[in-house]
């Protein structure tokens, strides 16, 4: 099941994964809505028969600039989509994971949770709390055997991250600090969210999966 905000974005990558065979249904879902949850997780039930893998990958950044710029409303913007919805939808996918004997929680963190980014202040200190979420939530998942995990990106070539790869004068700072010499891409983060969903990372939980090139990644 994939969602997205936007029924257009929905369509569309319901429409090309079952170009490539995929069994796939796809969900209108606003992460920051309580209905909007409550139906992503009913119709997968309906659609699927149970839950054994989350991914939770939206996210939101208002504000660019200097941080304490960031007004209360931003603030509690990026925190509500970017880290509470996180805990919340783990919270309401948890007991139809338990129920199956297991499952995975791939949250998607950022190289900016480890060393943020300075015009990117409030979304960069979400990204650290989703470090701290996963560490807090291994304990209580693993007594249910669900494993519960973190990637966190570097700068990959995404509409969301249009004003750090698209300026050039901000794109030739940033390139400066990646060994690879180069941004990211999308599928690069693929591999290693479907290693961390299989049964290949049985033993592996609490740990975090830096794709940033090289870039310095260390709190």
């Amino acid at each position: 099941m994939v969602s997205s905000r936007k029924q257009q974005n929905v369509d569309e990558t319901v429409r090309q994964l079952k170009g490539e065979e995929l069994e796939v249904e796809g969900i209108v879902c606003h992460v920051g809505k309580t209905e909007d949850r409550s139906k992503l997780i009913s119709k997968t039930l309906e659609k699927f028969g149970g839950i054994d893998i989350l991914v939770s990958n939206a996210a939101v950044n208002p504000t660019f600039g200097p941080m304490l710029e960031c007004s209360e409303e931003v603030w509690d913007k990026i925190f509500d989509v970017n880290v509470k919805a996180a805990f919340l939808l783990t919270k309401e996918v948890f007991p139809h994971m338990e129920k199956r004997g297991g499952g995975s929680v791939i949250f998607n963190s950022s190289i900016g949770g480890y060393v943020p980014f300075s015009l990117l202040g409030p979304y960069s200190v979400s990204k650290t709390a989703l470090i701290g979420l996963t560490k807090a939530l291994v304990h209580q998942l693993a007594a249910s055997n669900i494993r519960v995990n973190l990637i966190a990106p570097g700068i990959i070539q995404t509409k969301f991250s249009e004003q750090l790869h698209s300026n050039d004068m901000v794109s030739q700072i940033a390139l400066q600090n990646i060994p690879l010499g180069r941004f990211g891409k999308p599928e690069e983060c693929a591999g290693i969210v479907s290693f961390l969903a299989s049964d290949d990372a049985s033993y592996i939980t609490g740990e975090g999966f830096i794709i940033a090139g090289g870039t310095t990644s260390r709190l």
